[in-house]
């Protein structure tokens, strides 16, 4: 693996996901598309396409292309600890519409509701009790959720 040069535009490593050399910026939103299709669902993504307006539309194009198509396709990490991390992260910030929105794509991504729980307990130790509260009464309002739609 070579070291990326400061200022270079491609990082010449195969972990790199869909943001390879060769790759256009199509490409990458492409990759990301899916892989944002794949974890938070057709309707999410449908629905956020339909919001957008001449306002969000460069937001929605960046973070398609570098959210989902340069981190979320790398091969560095499973699905589940991406979902793992992201979690924490929303916790820890305190992004309660995003982390309900994960919670989502975590069990589409795998995780189980007990690994949920799980990383709502250790975040609890490094995020702060008051965030771990709260993190449980989202999830657990979105996992209602998820049952009553599958009925």
């Amino acid at each position: 693996m070579s070291a990326q040069l400061a200022g270079a535009n491609w990082a010449d490593d195969a972990r790199a996901g869909a943001v390879q050399p060769d790759a256009t910026q199509r490409d990458v939103y492409d990759g990301g598309m899916e892989v944002r299709r794949e974890v938070l669902g057709d309707a999410h993504v449908d629905r956020a396409n339909a919001n957008t307006d001449d306002f969000t539309a460069e937001f929605q194009n960046m973070i398609t292309r570098i959210a989902w198509g340069g981190i979320w396709t790398r091969p560095g990490l499973t699905r589940q600890m991406r979902s793992v991390a992201v979690l924490t992260a929303m916790i820890a910030h305190g992004h309660w519409d995003e982390f309900a929105m994960h919670v989502r794509a975590a069990i589409r991504n795998g995780l189980t509701r007990d690994e949920i729980k799980e990383v709502i307990l250790q975040s609890a130790i490094y995020c702060g009790v008051p965030s771990a509260n709260t993190a449980f009464k989202v999830a657990q309002k979105t996992l209602a959720a998820i049952d009553e739609e599958q009925q």
